[in-house]
This record gives C-alpha cells, sequence and structure tokens, in this order.
C-alpha cells in the first residue's frame, strides 16, 4: 500500500472520537516495529520524523524510499503517513520534494504574522500534491532535536486564524511538553484546548509531548477534540531499557550474540509492544 496523507485518517479519529498515534522512528528496527504493530492491530498510522532524525538517517529521501519499501516487502496494508515533525520552512519544501506525504511546519517561534504567511505557503505547496499539513500555534515545551520549547499555552484567537488557512490539523501549546515529565507538572490545560476545538470549528488537534501523560487525560484531550497523539521518548526509553538488560545479562557474549540483529532485537520488541498499547489506549485499533 502506498503512503497516504494524514488528512483522511484524522479526519476519520475527530469524527470517531478516537485518535491516530504519531510514532517517531530513528532507524530501520524502529521503522519495523512501528509498521508490524499497527498492521497487527489493524490501526492506521504516522511515522513521524524529526529534521536530526531525517539528517541521522541521510537525508528524507532515504527514509521515504526505506519507508515505502518497507510497506511493500512487509505487506502492510493498514494506512500510513510519512510525516516530517516540527519541520522547519525548507525542511517542509525538501520533505515534500522527497516523497514525504505529510508535513509538519513549525513556525511558532516566529512573529505571528510570519508564521501566517509561512504557514500559508507551505499549505498551498503541499495541498497542491495531495500532502497534508499541520502548523503550530504556542511552543512546546521541552527539546526534541534542538528544537527547544517553552511550554507556552497557545492563543485560541491565533489557532482560529491558522485553522482558517485551511491547515489539515493543528498542533496547540497546552502545557504539553517533550521529554520526561517532571514530578511538579501542573498537568494539560483543558480549558484553553476547549476553547481552541471551539474557535477551530472542529479540526483535528494534535497532541505533542505525548509521551507521560496519564490515561485520564489522553481519554479527555481526544474527548475534547485531540485526533493526533505524539509519542518518541517512550520509545526510546523502552527500547534503551530492553537492551541495557540484554547487555548486562551479557548475552552479547554468548554465541553471536554481539550479532547487531540479535543486539537490537530486544529493543525493537519492546517499541512494538509499546505502540500496540498506544494503538489500543489511543483507540485506532481496528480503524484502518
Amino acid at each position: 500500500m502506498a503512503l497516504v496523507s494524514a488528512k483522511e485518517m484524522l479526519e476519520k479519529a475527530h469524527a470517531g472520537h478516537y485518535a491516530v498515534g504519531q510514532f517517531n522512528i530513528n532507524n530501520l528496527e524502529w521503522t519495523k516495529a512501528i509498521l508490524l504493530a499497527a498492521q497487527e492491530t489493524n490501526s492506521p498510522v504516522i511515522l513521524g520524523v524529526s529534521e536530526g532524525a531525517g539528517k541521522y538517517m541521510t537525508g528524507y529521501k532515504t527514509v521515504a524510499d526505506m519507508v515505502k519499501a518497507m510497506i511493500d516487502y512487509l505487506g502492510i496494508t493498514v494506512p500510513v503517513a510519512l510525516h516530517l515533525d516540527h519541520g522547519s520552512y525548507d525542511g517542509a519544501k525538501k520533505a515534500i520534494e522527497a516523497g514525504f506525504s505529510s508535513v509538519m511546519f513549525d513556525g511558532s517561534h516566529y512573529p505571528f504574522e510570519e508564521n501566517v504567511e509561512k504557514s500559508t505557503e507551505i499549505i498551498n505547496l503541499a495541498h497542491s500534491l495531495g500532502i497534508s499539513v499541520e502548523c503550530e500555534v504556542g511552543a512546546i515545551g521541552g527539546e526534541e532535536d534542538g528544537v527547544v520549547g517553552g511550554g507556552e499555552v497557545a492563543d485560541p484567537a491565533e489557532c482560529a486564524k491558522i485553522a482558517d488557512l485551511g491547515v489539515d490539523f493543528l498542533a496547540a501549546g497546552i502545557g504539553n511538553i517533550h521529554g520526561k515529565y517532571p514530578a511538579n507538572w501542573a498537568g494539560l490545560n483543558f480549558e484553553v484546548l476547549g476553547k481552541i476545538q471551539e474557535v477551530t470549528n472542529g479540526k483535528p488537534l494534535v497532541l505533542h509531548g505525548g509521551s507521560g501523560i496519564p490515561a485520564d487525560q489522553i481519554a479527555k484531550a481526544i474527548s475534547l477534540g485531540v485526533s493526533k497523539i505524539n509519542v518518541n521518548t517512550e520509545c526510546q526509553l523502552v527500547f534503551a531499557e530492553a537492551t541495557r538488560k540484554y547487555i548486562e545479562a551479557g548475552k552479547d557474549l554468548e554465541g553471536k550474540g554481539f550479532d547487531p540483529r540479535k543486539l537490537l532485537a530486544p529493543g525493537t520488541e519492546a517499541i512494538k509492544q509499546l505502540v500496540i498499547a498506544k494503538i489500543k489506549e489511543f483507540g485506532s485499533n481496528d480503524k484502518a
């Protein structure tokens, strides 16, 4: 099955009151684990690629070609979108050219009018090619591949203006952060989330920093219009934990346990099981 835009799957999720997970990929193992998890649960899925991960994997074209070939080889039949995460203005254009089916343009660090101007250009370019677009208002807290946000709470009026540009789904800061959540985290701002959904006329909303948010807050966010939830840190943590256990148990010293295919297998399986659990938590299983 070919890559698809994320627009239709997220509109269906919004109407059906569930969310589709965006799981970030960093290499072949991560990609394979996430695709197999989605296929096993019959769920649509979004593969997220940060600009840093794209560079690490030697460019967006390498990533796009790998994902397309893997979908074909594994016989993946569920809808899969390949999405640039927190893309810059130039990065979004390069991902579109390379064959991504969805892009995020993160102009939240620009003055608002410049964010509007650049968002408009990316939306027009992407839509002319059938590619979906995510934009952001109010920086997401924490750091992801060098992209630092202060955890701002988005202005609903600004969200309405960006939504009116024709963006397919909208990321709005509501107190969420990238990375691990601190013990004194105040939680999501549901009052602002409700206002944003109201003024954006039912536009699918995106929750960044989905790793570590309690299940009850996830469920409430979905009920208020969140249709896409991004997960990255939790995948990193379970991958690291499983790999550490393998090495601490000395399995890399047994036979050919040092073979990277064996060394990375426990971490890869851990990601697959986490993604299966997240898909079920978000409610997208059997929605392909």
